[in-house]
């Protein structure tokens, strides 16, 4: 791990841990204290450490479900550490194409910032619009500023309750704090392995124009579901994910 240092006056003093950065935002000083004995408990019965932790989200649509999933660094696959409601939605099943459409997006996403102070209590921002979504979405109309967020209330981002996005800023400081660069966040219009996508396409019209892109998402859950790992990636010049097995 890169260690940054100071040096003012002749003393060497340690760069602070983004954990200790955050937790000088009562909020998040507050989640803390109610949810981090409880959380490391979590990981102990899994044999992670809090300073060795990588996790990663997975968000199901239809079944509005949201789960965590956590590995010791280098280990060779995850486990599903959390699993969690979503408490509310917007929009039907299928991608974000446009600003305003309402639609929570589908597709390979990461963690890009977190905010200590939003209006929904704790946030994290995604990258949306990713390479994919600038591709196929309608340009220079794509929207932004898609969040898994506090409060229960929602047009397009993914609403938790305060609860509940405690133990997941939680995970998600500690994870930063260990190292890890990005946090991936996949988000599916369903459980894939359950659910036949030709028929789903046609529960209505809107849907079909959706199948080529839920078959090339699907690719990629079927390698997480295979390996537990997070999966590699590029986007073709179509907007299509690529994976590397």
């Amino acid at each position: 791990m890169l260690i940054l240092f100071y040096f003012h006056s002749g003393f060497v003093q340690k760069k602070p841990s983004f954990e200790t950065e955050q937790k000088a935002f009562p909020r998040v000083a507050k989640a803390f204290l109610e949810k981090e004995a409880s959380i490391v408990e979590v990981l102990a019965k899994h044999e992670i450490k809090r300073n060795d932790l990588e996790i990663l989200v997975r968000v199901f649509k239809k079944e509005e479900t949201f789960e965590i999933w956590a590995r010791a660094k280098n280990a060779p696959g995850m486990v599903l550490l959390k699993e969690y409601d979503i408490c509310s939605s917007s929009g039907r099943l299928g991608p974000k194409r446009k600003q305003g459409d309402g639609q929570v997006p589908e597709g390979f996403y990461h963690v890009d910032y977190f905010n200590p102070n939003s209006h929904f209590h704790l946030s994290f921002g995604l990258n949306y619009p990713n390479a994919s979504d600038r591709i196929l979405g309608e340009k220079g109309n794509l929207g932004s500023a898609i969040m898994i967020h506090g409060a229960c209330v929602t047009i397009g981002c993914i609403p938790m309750t305060d609860e509940i996005i405690k133990e997941i800023y939680v995970l998600g400081v500690l994870a930063k704090s260990a190292g890890q660069a990005k946090i991936p966040v996949y988000i599916f219009p369903v459980r894939m392995e359950k659910t036949d996508l030709v028929e789903l396409s046609e529960e209505r019209r809107s849907y079909r124009q959706h199948l080529p892109f839920w078959k090339n998402l699907k690719t990629g859950y079927d390698l997480f579901e295979k390996n537990k790992a997070p999966v590699s990636f590029s986007v073709n010049a179509e907007g299509r994910y690529v994976f590397k097995p």
